[in-house]
């Protein structure tokens, strides 16, 4: 990876560490970062011209692959009619009404640019509405880089080994409760300790940051029934889950109706675009309607809202959820065969097109139970898999996706790499 290499040596003389977002720099995994030229497909081309069967897919919003020609067409018109305005354009309603068609809970609808910002944003119209200040948070679920929820955050912060952040200050962190995932008991402690002053429990319902972990029975029940009772608001982070579960997400999925929602990734069809929505009555505090302010100069974005317009209506046309969940499952069942012959303890979590493959022995339940998980074999495997022409997230705790550009195929060759790669793994015990 000469081409990788002398593109990383370069970056690192001009970017923080060499990387715009710290989980590229492929610390957790070891070696140097893939330097990416594109994407086509269910394949991404290196710096130096090698090929990769893609399974990150730019951390999941790429479900329709990389480059979709409907998809770059919609951008492109867009583009050529002006990248940004500033001002209201019919393509945000447009979106919006999408958006609300999928999830009937969005009453309204705010865009935003990122899903930190999207995750702020809702928390700040929690806090506006309720008049309280305290969040109630999971530990391992990630939420952006907000500085009141990074505690005990998942995804980069977890695979760099540093779950806390520096230069939050300590009072930001304590308006943030920490609960502890699929455990009903920490959070009736957590609104019995700060009764009256919860604003808000947010949460991954399918946590995807900690790796692929699957709410228990009733759990996410049980936030609905304690918030509603405590008169806090129930926070769906769907980030990640929104149209990659299914059209509607993870509270379709399980038939639970939050008060307000984050969507990002598959929203923008791969451009940078997120929101927030929710109940009419909380949403109206927002500016503006309401004294809650927040504002953003490329916020609807009318490129990436063509994107995501384009994404969601072929999700829609072609409804591929039931093929993606097959081939994940075929993929998994594969790999659990591999690993067996291979004798490297491995747990496969998936659900719809997205799955976790931990080196660990037993569940993952928590973010505890996550943490067990060899992140070394972990890395071991990811590089066999890596020389052998297949890109996994550079991480043990993170989310490997599917998108409609994968076949069978590509996940024969997946698992004709995946054999050495689990031998590989096995071999560090």
């Amino acid at each position: 990876m000469a081409g990788s290499k002398a593109a990383f040596a370069r970056a690192r003389r001009s970017l923080v560490g060499g990387v715009n977002s710290p989980v590229r720099a492929f610390k957790s995994v070891g070696g140097s970062p893939v330097f990416v030229k594109s994407g086509k497909g269910a394949y991404l081309t290196a710096q130096d011209g090698r090929r990769y069967l893609d399974f990150c897919l730019s951390w999941g919003p790429l479900i329709l692959g990389h480059a979709r020609r409907e998809v770059v067409a919609a951008a492109k018109a867009a583009l050529e009619r002006g990248s940004t305005f500033g001002a209201a354009t019919l393509g945000e309603v447009e979106l919006a009404e999408r958006i609300k068609g999928a999830f009937p809970s969005m009453q309204l609808v705010r865009l935003t640019s990122s899903g930190t910002e999207a995750d702020m944003s809702a928390l700040r119209a929690a806090r506006a509405f309720t008049g309280r200040d305290l969040i109630v948070k999971f530990a391992g679920c990630y939420h952006g880089h907000v500085d009141s929820l990074l505690v005990a955050a998942g995804s980069g912060a977890t695979t760099l080994g540093v779950p806390d952040s520096a230069g939050v200050p300590k009072p930001f962190a304590a308006t943030t409760i920490l609960a502890k995932f699929n455990d009903e008991s920490s959070v009736a402690s957590a609104f019995k300790k700060h009764k009256g002053r919860i604003a808000a429990v947010i949460v991954e319902p399918i946590p995807a940051n900690m790796g692929v972990v699957f709410p228990a029975d009733g759990f996410l029940e049980y936030l609905r029934r304690i918030t509603r009772r405590e008169k806090a608001l129930l926070i769906f982070d769907e980030v990640i889950t929104g149209f990659r579960v299914c059209y509607g997400g993870a509270q379709t999925l399980y038939g639970i109706e939050p008060d307000l929602t984050v969507l990002g990734k598959i929203v923008g069809g791969g451009l940078p675009l997120a929101a927030y929505g929710g109940r009419r009555d909380v949403m109206s505090v927002v500016a503006p309607e309401g004294p809650a302010y927040q504002a953003g100069t490329l916020s609807g974005n009318p490129v990436a809202v063509a994107a995501g317009k384009a994404t969601l209506d072929l999700l829609r046309r072609e409804n591929p959820y039931a093929r993606l969940e097959r081939l994940t499952h075929l993929y998994c069942e594969g790999l659990r065969r591999l690993a067996i012959a291979a004798g490297v303890p491995l747990r496969l979590q998936s659900i719809a097109s997205m799955l976790t493959p931990f080196f660990v022995e037993g569940a993952v339940t928590d973010y505890a139970s996550a943490l067990k998980a060899d992140k070394a074999a972990y890395g071991r495997f990811f590089h066999g898999m890596l020389s052998r022409g297949v890109y996994l997230p550079p991480a043990q705790w993170e989310a490997a996706f599917l998108s409609t550009a994968h076949g069978k195929r590509e996940l024969e060759r997946a698992l004709a790499a995946a054999a050495p790669a689990l031998r590989a793994a096995a071999r560090g015990r």
